[in-house]
């Protein structure tokens, strides 16, 4: 069974009939349904079924020459609201399933940026005929949650204009040492130092949350999953119509990224609300909108 089928408001499917019923439904009563050929020439498929807005059950499979559906493996989803735009993205085949990661590079982060594809049946379409640029793609980022705790702001000392042109003159600097500038990579390395000397100073006296505001960085062996924590621009409480089960769907900003999370009413500690921030582990997952060729 899924560990975040519980995000999407299944946290009473414990035993494996009840993951296999679940199974059944969601595969005779879907919404939607794409498909696509697999590279072996198998016609793969993607039936989707929504349990709120935004969220839901993807089960994909293949058919067969009678034209049946076969499921191989079910996730949850959700789907963001925020589209923010990326260059050279790269998308890779897992070893096991018919699965997908996506990997672009986030400047505001200055690492590699990894997630979970969403919508894989198009992913293959576009690459069987060609109009798959990897080059030029929008990305609706979200993450799936299974715990989490709701934190209260800080005081920021820095004015807001100031804090934005000290991260966008940090954000040319990573662009300019990931091509080769001597100077850039020697700014950043100052910069890291002297980040490092504050924090030393203002950790004997101060909580280490109220020194760190935002964070985004991995979590775990499992390239997707990550550890963040952001302040919460909006929140909506959704609610599964199978289970009636409650789950929030928080806006957050995290490093300058801004996304939305989903996670369960009972796996959140504390009320969220905006101007309050979140922190938790989240799988990543991405909607990628691709670019036409012309």
């Amino acid at each position: 069974m899924h560990r975040y089928l519980r995000a999407v408001g299944f946290s009473n499917v414990q035993k494996r009939e009840e993951y296999e019923k679940l199974l059944r439904f969601t595969v005779e009563c879907y919404q939607t349904e794409e498909t696509a050929v697999t590279a072996d020439g198998e016609e793969f498929s993607e039936r989707r079924k929504a349990f709120a807005e935004q969220m839901g059950l993807i089960v994909r499979g293949v058919s067969d020459e009678r034209n049946e559906f076969h499921p191989e493996y079910c996730v949850p989803y959700f789907t963001g609201k925020s589209e923010r735009f990326y260059e050279d993205m790269v998308i890779e085949r897992h070893a096991e399933k018919e699965s997908y990661a996506g990997v672009c590079d986030d400047m505001n982060l200055g690492v590699s940026l990894i997630f979970y594809l969403q919508n894989v049946t198009e992913y293959l379409n576009r690459k069987r005929y060609g109009r798959m640029d990897k080059a030029t793609a929008s990305l609706i980022l979200s993450g799936l949650s299974v715990e989490g705790k709701i934190l209260m702001p800080v005081c920021q000392k820095m004015p807001v204009v100031s804090e934005i042109k000290a991260s966008q003159e940090r954000s040319q600097m990573i662009q300019a040492a990931r091509e080769g500038d001597e100077d850039a990579i020697e700014n950043l390395t100052l910069e890291d130092m002297d980040m490092y000397s504050m924090i030393s100073r203002r950790i004997t006296d101060e909580d280490v949350f109220s020194i760190v505001t935002t964070h985004f960085m991995p979590c775990g062996v499992e390239c997707d999953h990550y550890n963040v924590m952001g302040e919460i621009l909006d929140t909506e409480l959704l609610e599964n119509n199978m289970t009636h089960e409650k789950v929030y769907a928080l806006t957050i900003e995290t490093n300058e990224i801004i996304m939305d999370i989903c996670i369960n009413q009972k796996d959140l500690l504390g009320e969220p609300k905006a101007g309050r921030r979140f922190r938790g582990i989240i799988w990543l997952q991405g909607l990628v909108h691709f670019e036409e060729k012309w």
